[in-house]
């Protein structure tokens, strides 16, 4: 017989980017929100592999650059997400959709300044 390899409705914890562009820019706030199907409010942060001391929001904003993950019991942990702001002495940043692109793809890239 068939078998899937998760359960029905089963759902992985992701970690959204808003706004959505990558690389993340010093004039932009960048909020981080985990979500999954676990249990909401649960959420444990880590930041280059270190756990944060915060347990429970499911947004968090980003004042330093770094690496990313969230945990939330049910769906586990998310993959990361890498915020590398660009040196202060770039005037321009292009960027593209912080998400998984694949060839043929059509893409929007944006130019910031």
């Amino acid at each position: 017989g068939w078998c899937p390899l998760s359960p029905t409705g089963a759902q992985n914890t992701q970690l959204l980017l808003e706004p959505p562009w990558t690389p993340a820019v010093p004039w932009d706030p960048v909020t981080l929100t985990c979500q999954g199907s676990g249990t909401p409010g649960a959420t444990t942060w880590y930041k280059d592999g270190q756990r944060l001391g915060l347990k429970g929001p499911d947004r968090l904003l980003i004042t330093s650059s770094g690496t990313y993950k969230c945990h939330r019991p049910g769906t586990g942990l998310s993959a990361p997400v890498s915020i590398r702001p660009p040196c202060p002495t770039d005037w321009l940043v292009l960027q593209v959709p912080a998400r998984a692109l694949l060839e043929g793809d059509t893409v929007t890239l944006r130019c910031r300044g």
